[in-house]
């Protein structure tokens, strides 16, 4: 099974973990975790300068104190924690989604910028930004993959759906830097467009009035078949467009 055909399986794999709230979904099937590497590789250049923003800052972290609100959180499943100067979400099993917030609210439109590097894990795997989080079954979610595909998921309900292409799947396309590297994230949530960019060329856009309030954002990654998705989140800015 692929991660085009994963989305669709949402209780599996969306409400399997929030980690604002270290709550384990009582439909999550515990699955015995593997070994993966822990450290975080000492070739990684992790970017220190934040990214430009157009608009007024309403938020920013770079992670440089582990107290400023997001979530501690190590399970069986694996970890979200603050290290190495950003934000890692380490999974160790498999058809898992973890995520974090900080706790926050913001008005419905907002963008959100953040550094991404992926540390270790399949290509096959997913990883991005959440806006208009409302619980752990209402939210945006903007999604990049290793192996070059983008995707806009709503979670509404409890049920999953890419809204960002015809046929419902995450979709190819050109921007993304593939396999262990370093991508820059962009995402405008703005009335009832919402917008992604992978390192300033756009992948994906959907149009959706169903969550149309503000609420908290948050850095969110998946796996799939394989586990081992392990990313590294740096230089995170929610600003107004």
């Amino acid at each position: 099974m692929n991660k085009k055909v994963f989305i669709a399986l949402t209780v599996l794999v969306m409400a399997a973990l929030a980690c604002s709230t270290s709550a384990i979904s009582p439909t999550a099937t515990a699955v015995p975790p593997v070994v993966v590497p822990t450290a975080v590789p000492t070739t990684i250049i992790v970017p220190t300068t934040p990214p430009s923003t157009s608009g007024t800052v309403l938020f920013k972290d770079d992670f440089s104190d582990t107290n400023s609100g997001w979530d501690h959180s190590s399970t069986a499943n694996g970890t979200a924690d603050y290290q190495n100067g950003g934000y890692r979400i380490n999974i160790v099993t498999t058809k898992l989604s973890k995520w974090a917030n900080p706790l926050q609210y913001f008005q419905a439109d907002v963008s959100i910028d953040v550094d991404v590097t992926k540390l270790a894990g399949p290509d096959d795997n997913a990883f991005g930004v959440m806006c208009r989080y409302q619980d752990t079954s209402n939210f945006y979610k903007f999604y990049l993959s290793s192996d070059g595909y983008a995707g806009i998921i709503k979670m509404l309900g409890g049920t999953s759906t890419v809204i960002s292409s015809p046929d419902g799947l995450m979709q190819p396309v050109d921007g993304i830097n593939q396999g262990q590297a370093f991508n820059h994230l962009h995402a405008d949530c703005i009335g009832n467009t919402l917008t992604l960019f992978a390192n300033g060329t756009q992948v994906a856009t959907a149009t959706d009035s169903d969550i149309s309030s503000g609420g908290d954002v948050g850095l969110v990654a998946a796996a799939y078949d394989t586990a081992g998705t392990d990313v590294l989140f740096t230089n995170f800015v929610v600003s107004m467009p």
